[in-house]
This record gives structure tokens, C-alpha cells and sequence, in this order.
């Protein structure tokens, strides 16, 4: 399976708003598909949305009809701008999209400008397909030799460049020959756990059992989850991890039975520029998506709704932090681990 990849001059990617039932593709060589394709979740996953963003400029320039240099480059500016404003919680599609905005400010020409974006928009996409390779290697070793892993969302390689994030984590574990069993949360109410994550491990062959969210509680009391690890849109300098919504809940729980919460998040979905999660923007969704979730009516007419896509986890219910330069742990001040690394 392939998630999304660059096609010369068009980009191929899955449309996750059709899986489990369906697997079909999407290619298009105009940006604003793929700018209404990250806003639909037709593609989804912080690092995937930044991959995704990057090769929609690239496309921008590539499809630019003109010969004045000022004008591309204005061009390729609103494309960067109609992309930013897709979701505003995923850090990678922000951090992305300055690299690409970086090269188009530094070029002279149309045509070096065109190739040096489509280069950057590869590497950043081989990047993050390293980094979750490193992130799976560094995190399996917090996996015990038998274990039973709670995950929430979707952190694999559909919402990645490479084999994801928490589940490379998981994968990694089992391809080491460790026996690893994991309890799914559906993730209401776009359950993209049921969808996508018990979909991808199915596929990989691992023992997956789907539960509601509410069900994660009642697991720990009876002692039946040995960990949990979740994947992360945006980590703040002290720790403070925006995720899926029913994450906090989740790291609450695990708190109160003892249970270990992880974190596995590239170091592009970090973000030194705020110094806690009372910063990090919450994207609030669709009212339709919880009243008429999948085209059927589940909720009155006319009643309230408030739908926050994320919620933030503060850094003191963080057991660890797994990014591809290792296993970050209490206190945590990425200001000065990401300085000193580089």
C-alpha cells in the first residue's frame, strides 16, 4: 500500500475517508485538491498533512502558466497560504510549509525554483519515513517481552510518511519477536481507530481487539493494559501533547492505575515557539460530523453541538516522549534538548 507519492507531475494518494470498505486513490496535479483533500481528512496524520502540503506547492509551481518571475512566486505564496489554512493544530503541515516557503524566497528563476521545491517536498517525505523508522526502533525498547498495548487514533502509515509513529512503535515491537497484543479505541467520532488503525494491524498481522472509548477504564482496573502509546499533532517546549481527542481522557486513567503513557511524535511535530500547551490553536470541527456521522442522523435537530478535533495532555501525565533522537523524559524543556542537538 502505498499512502501518497510523487508522480512526476500529479500526486497519488489514498483516500482514508473511504477506508476500511474501500481502498481507492486520488491523483491530481492541482494543489487545491489536495488543500480540500487535508481539510476533508481524505488525508490525515500530522507528519502525513505536512508531506502532503509540501508536494501541494510543489504542484502550485509546477502548474504555474506565466513567464514573470514575481508572479510565480506570488502564486506559489497563496498556494502556501491556502494550504496553511487547512488545520491549525498539526504543527508538520506549518513547519513543512516554512521549508518550502524557505526555497521559494531563495530562488532566482521559474525553473530552479520549480525543481529545488519538488527536491524539498522528497526529502522532507524521506525524512519523516526515517524518522519513524528510528522512533519504532527507540520506542520498541519500552515494550515488554509480552505485552498489551492500548493505542488511541491512528498512528501508522497512514498517517505518516513511513510505518507511522505509536504503531511503528507497536510493529517494530513485534517484528523483534515480542508478543504484543493491542486494544484500539474507535476514536469517536470519525473513528479513525476503528477505520484505519485495526484495519492497518490486521494487515500486519497483529492481535487487535476494537473498543469503544469509553471501555479503557474498565481494561486497566482489571489489569489487562501494560502500556499505552499514543502518536501527537503538536508537542509544546514543556512537554504538553495536543492529540486526538480522548487522549487527556486516556493519560487521566493511566495515571490513576499505574499504567505507563507514551507519546511517539517526529521532532517536526515539536514546537519550540510555545512554551505550553495553553498555546497550542484547537481545531474545532463540523457539528455534522457527531450528529450525522457517516450520512446517518445520530442527534435531535437543532442541538448544540461542540466538537474540539484535540485535546492537550499536560506533560506531568507524560511518562515519556519518543521522538527519532531517542526517549525524552521528565522534565521535559524541548527548547533546550532540540538546541543542543543541533
Amino acid at each position: 500500500m502505498t499512502v501518497i507519492e510523487w508522480c512526476g507531475d500529479s500526486v497519488r494518494l489514498i483516500d482514508q475517508s473511504k477506508l476500511p470498505s474501500e481502498e481507492s486513490y486520488i491523483q491530481t496535479g492541482d494543489y487545491r485538491v489536495l488543500v480540500d483533500a487535508i481539510r476533508s481528512l481524505k488525508v490525515r496524520g500530522a507528519p502525513l498533512i505536512g508531506i502532503a502540503a509540501a508536494y501541494g506547492v510543489a504542484l502550485a509551481a509546477a502548474k504555474f502558466d506565466g513567464e514573470e518571475y514575481y508572479s510565480f512566486r506570488d502564486h506559489c505564496a497563496t498556494a502556501i497560504r491556502e494550504l496553511a489554512s487547512t488545520r491549525p493544530t498539526a504543527v508538520n503541515l506549518f513547519w513543512s510549509l516554512e521549508r518550502m516557503r524557505n526555497v521559494l524566497e531563495r530562488g532566482t528563476t521559474i525553473e530552479s525554483v520549480r525543481k529545488a521545491l519538488v527536491s524539498e517536498a522528497l526529502r522532507i517525505h524521506h525524512e519523516d519515513r526515517e524518522m519513524c523508522r528510528r522512533i519504532g526502533e527507540y520506542g520498541a525498547s519500552l515494550v515488554p517481552q509480552r505485552s498489551t498495548i492500548l493505542t488511541h487514533c491512528n498512528t501508522g502509515a497512514l498517517a505518516t510518511g513511513g510505518d507511522g509513529t505509536a504503531q511503528s512503535i507497536i510493529t517494530t515491537a513485534h517484528k523483534m519477536g515480542k508478543t504484543v497484543n493491542v486494544f484500539a479505541d474507535e476514536t469517536r467520532p470519525l473513528l479513525q481507530g476503528a477505520r484505519l488503525t485495526a484495519w492497518e494491524l490486521m494487515k500486519a498481522g497483529l492481535d487487535v481487539t476494537l473498543i469503544t472509548d469509553s471501555m479503557a477504564a474498565s481494561l486497566m482496573k482489571q489489569k489487562r493494559i501494560d502500556l499505552v502509546v499514543v502518536g501527537a499533532d503538536r508537542i509544546a517546549s514543556n512537554g504538553d501533547v495536543a492529540n486526538k481527542i480522548g487522549t487527556y481522557n486516556i493519560a487521566v486513567i493511566a495515571r490513576h492505575h499505574g499504567v505507563p503513557f507514551y507519546v511517539a511524535a517526529p521532532s517536526s511535530t515539536i514546537d519550540i515557539t510555545i512554551a505550553s500547551g495553553d498555546q497550542i490553536p484547537i481545531e474545532e470541527r463540523s457539528a455534522q460530523e457527531v450528529t450525522e456521522g457517516f450520512g446517518r442522523r445520530t442527534a435531535p435537530v437543532g442541538v448544540r453541538v461542540y466538537s474540539p478535533a484535540f485535546d492537550v495532555t499536560p506533560a506531568s501525565l507524560v511518562t515519556a516522549i519518543v521522538s527519532e533522537r531517542g526517549v525524552h523524559t521528565p522534565p521535559y524543556d524541548f527548547k533546550k534538548t532540540i538546541s543542543d542537538h543541533d
